[in-house]
């Protein structure tokens, strides 16, 4: 690869990024294993592996950008999820994260449920082999069609999430002969500690049904008298990378006060409680994510000893981890083009992909991580901006980064901590080819989303 002389940006000590100084980290080389997967390492020409592959070798098979996702470590934190939880409560893996046929078998095999929130997720998930009964649809406007669909095949629930949606799933179960087992999703007023945009469970926002003036309760009121419906539970969803556990304590507190006020006022015990999902993982080493049997252990005690107090048993407790099962376990690895040195600022590193295949740095100002993954390298850092190829100012993969002074056109660079949301929102803008996924395990690398081809875009284009 060409190692060509060019000007780099700044190398002080320290740095400023967004408003604060910066120290550039003691070793660039180094991985930290918070947002790697877990069988990432360097080989001994210093190119990063995962699944004993090397970076140089899966570019040369499969292109860039692409996503590399290890397989053994999505399915030992399926294990680990399950495992903190234990046969006494259910996990959902939230396939919004990111589906594909071939993680709805892993799903199966490592003895995960499925939460869906569309019809495109509820195919895949049978076409896949899911049994209906241990899928979930969510979703704030489910079709007709969608919920015809799922009413048929026997999922094993639906999350209410409106007056209309009551009715209208009540009319189909009962058209079509069936009852169909619901919980009803509501807001409880807690805002989680994270972006405005991925915030849900404050009154002010399209989700749910709110406890606030008695609505949750009517809602409650109107599913059990109707005979299409069979109401197991309430369910909460506070909001996305979270951390901090404080918010489920208040969210726990308030659900079950409503669980109190079924039973007083109807006689009826509610069996479930789903408490969603939102665990945050680590995009940065400032990140400190909980380990499963840590989260398991926190909700568990916050349920039991909220239904103690209110006189109520305890309900089997639902999660929904998506992000927090995929997330960490794959990277993306691109190949660097243009380098742009601005004096006394940064150098803007462009690279083959950007906002089409990561959309949530410019969408929600996500922090990421990159390092070199092509060699290693003993040259000064330099404070670097990864951005795309797309013709958009806030094209951003990475703000604000340290990357060795001496990176080259050719050079391949990975940004770890990609495998939620970034191929599950990526896009055809600039008409991209959205890229492949592609599972790495045992020294095997196999494609189980393949690159999109312009053959697929003019397919499409029927005009």
């Amino acid at each position: 690869m060409s190692r060509s002389a060019h000007p780099a940006g700044p190398r002080h000590a320290d740095v400023m990024t967004e408003g604060h100084y910066t120290a550039p980290p003691a070793d660039l080389n180094a991985l930290d294993e918070k947002v790697w997967a877990r069988t990432v390492t360097r080989d001994e020409d210093g190119a990063i592996t995962v699944g004993g592959i090397g970076a140089t070798r899966l570019a040369e098979e499969f292109g860039t950008p692409a996503y590399f996702l290890d397989e053994s470590d999505f399915r030992a934190r399926c294990r680990a999820w399950a495992d903190a939880f234990g046969p006494g409560a259910d996990v959902f893996y939230a396939g919004k994260a990111f589906l594909s046929r071939a993680v709805v078998r892993w799903l199966q095999e490592e003895g995960l449920n499925l939460d869906v929130c569309s019809g495109g997720e509820l195919t895949t998930a049978l076409d896949a082999g899911m049994p209906a009964e241990r899928i979930a649809f969510h979703g704030n406007n489910k079709t007709v069609a969608e919920i015809e669909r799922a009413v048929t095949a026997g999922v094993g629930r639906i999350v209410l999430d409106s007056f209309q949606e009551i009715a209208r799933v009540a009319h189909i179960a009962q058209r079509l002969g069936k009852r169909q087992r619901v919980q009803i999703r509501v807001t409880v007023g807690v805002e989680a500690h994270t972006h405005e945009f991925i915030a849900t469970a404050h009154e002010d926002q399209k989700f749910g049904i709110a406890l606030a003036g008695g609505q949750a309760a009517e809602a409650v009121r109107r599913a059990l008298t109707l005979d299409g419906l069979e109401l197991i539970g309430i369910h909460s969803h506070i909001g996305s990378q979270i951390f901090d556990m404080a918010g489920f304590e208040v969210s726990a507190r308030r659900v079950v006060q409503l669980l109190a006020e079924v039973r007083d006022e109807h006689g009826v015990e509610l069996p479930e409680i789903d408490l969603g999902g939102g665990l945050g993982i680590a995009y940065t080493s400032e990140d400190d994510p909980r380990e499963p049997h840590e989260i398991a252990k926190a909700l568990g005690d916050i349920v039991t000893r909220e239904c103690e107090a209110a006189g109520l048993a305890t309900p089997r407790i639902s999660v929904e981890p998506g992000r927090a099962i995929v997330g960490p376990t794959a990277f993306t690895l691109y190949e660097v083009g243009t380098i742009k040195p601005l004096e006394g600022l940064r150098t803007y590193v462009s690279v083959d992909g950007g906002m089409s295949d990561n959309i949530r740095t410019a969408l929600y100002d996500a922090e990421y991580t990159v390092v070199l993954a092509s060699r290693t390298s003993d040259a000064e850092p330099m404070l670097a901006r990864v951005v795309g190829k797309h013709c958009e100012s806030g094209d951003i993969v990475v703000k604000d980064a340290f990357l060795p002074s001496d990176l080259a056109p050719g050079d391949l660079i990975a940004v770890p901590a990609t495998g939620a949301y970034c191929r599950s929102m990526a896009s055809n803008y600039n008409h991209a080819l959205r890229p492949p996924v592609v599972a790495v395990r045992d020294g095997q690398a196999r494609v189980i989303v393949r690159r999109e081809t312009e053959e697929d875009l003019l397919r499409l284009d029927v005009g």
